[in-house]
């Protein structure tokens, strides 16, 4: 019968290195993943490495370990290790999570993780029916965390795109005025659209709307709290757990790591990141918590609102608004007082109302993939250790994972 053995990870996975990639390569439309030491950091046309991939920081984010099912592209502030079988790739994957390399950073000023340190590194390796059954349990957590990733951008994608339709190609108002029904669109709805447009203020909108400033129907909440006015466990968001372009915001952390004073927010309240504002911050705040104050709590000032109001300042448009209006040159920032006065095509409150009986939904369901995201990977990173230790037995890890997928 086989048995476990421990090895050095240099002699059972030896890192290899990224390769350099020019700025001007890393294109947007590309179709192979570029990697940097803190993850995805563009595409390109080509690929440095065609089987299943682990990426560790090298120099930057030291230690961090991303895996990638596609050919992808490491840069040269990485490590790479490159495995053709998925199941034993995800085994290696999580066992380089395990041990804590990015604690291992060799140099103060510019952080690296030295590959000799790292390759002395030991590791259990199980026999291998245990390595794939350890990868599949963990590797079904982590899948089901991709496919709600998966689901809260399609779901954002939609919402986004009826808005546009509504809002600002006004295709209902432009069928109407042609004589014909408004697409995917039943009769009722219809009809609080007109069926023609209208001059205001040198502006052609649909007739009977208007235009207004966005705090006609916004608000900005200022509640103040010191880290010793709140519980050490109270969630804290900064400008660090906010992705780019996405609303679903789903990384905080806690106000025991704090000293200053922070803004409170309430869940379904919207984050606005306003220190460089280009950067596209926005999103909705899955729990309630204190943020940072380069961060503004924007929420509806009637809740028939919130979906017209969340799409409004979650627009590329309105983030080039913030950022044109914005102050400072190396650490440009926008006010509430820049986002108050942009100008909105306002319908009225009825038709509002009907795209937030389509909106509100698909973003409560992107808050709640937020919430079992995070609960699975709790159950992951506390099944992880236990399983690679042995300390947990392959099946009973499988009827843990079973009762929650």
């Amino acid at each position: 019968m086989k048995t476990d053995r421990i090895e050095k990870l240099g002699d059972y996975l030896p890192f290899s290195y990224g390769k350099s990639l020019l700025k001007s390569k890393r294109i947007t439309t590309g179709t192979f993943p570029v990697y940097g030491s803190n993850g995805v950091i563009g595409f390109h046309n080509t690929y440095l490495t065609d089987n299943f991939t682990i990426i560790i920081g090298r120099k930057g984010t030291v230690g961090s370990v991303q895996f990638s099912k596609t050919p992808c592209w490491p840069i040269d502030t990485t490590f790479f290790i490159s495995i053709s079988d998925l199941y034993l790739a995800r085994f290696a994957f999580y066992s380089i999570k395990s041990l804590g390399l990015e604690k291992m950073n060799s140099d103060s000023a510019v952080p690296g993780l030295n590959r000799d340190a790292a390759h002395a590194r030991l590791i259990r390796i199980p026999p291998l029916p245990e390595q794939r059954a350890i990868a599949r349990i963990l590797g079904s957590l982590d899948d089901k965390i991709e496919l709600n990733r998966r689901q809260n951008v399609t779901l954002e994608a939609l919402a986004r795109a009826v808005f546009k339709s509504w809002f600002v190609d006004f295709d209902p108002v432009r069928a109407k005025a042609a004589g014909r029904a408004p697409d995917a669109m039943d009769a009722a709805t219809a009809r609080l659209f007109p069926d023609g447009f209208e001059v205001v203020d040198g502006r052609e909108v649909p007739r009977g709307w208007g235009l207004a400033r966005l705090d006609r129907i916004t608000e900005n909440p200022r509640r103040s709290f010191h880290p010793s006015d709140v519980d050490p466990k109270t969630p804290y968001i900064g400008l660090e757990h906010m992705p780019r372009k996405c609303v679903a915001l789903d990384d905080w952390g806690s106000t025991d790591t704090i000293e200053s004073n922070k803004f409170g927010f309430d869940r379904g309240e919207i984050l606005f990141g306003k220190l460089r504002p280009y950067f596209h911050k926005v999103g909705v705040a899955a729990i309630s918590g204190v943020c940072s104050t380069d961060i503004l709590v924007l929420r509806p000032t009637e809740l028939n609102w919130f979906g017209f109001v969340l799409a409004h300042v979650s627009s590329d448009e309105f983030v080039q608004h913030t950022d044109q209006s914005s102050h400072g040159t190396k650490m440009p920032r926008t006010s509430w007082k820049d986002m108050a006065r942009y100008q909105v095509v306002l319908p009225p409150e009825l038709v509002a109302s009907r795209y937030n009986d389509f909106a509100f939904p698909l973003i409560q369901s992107i808050v709640t993939n937020v919430h079992q995201s995070r609960t699975l990977a709790a159950l992951r990173d506390a099944l992880l250790p236990k399983l690679l230790s042995g300390e947990l037995r392959v099946r009973e890890a499988e009827q843990v994972v079973e009762e929650v997928l």
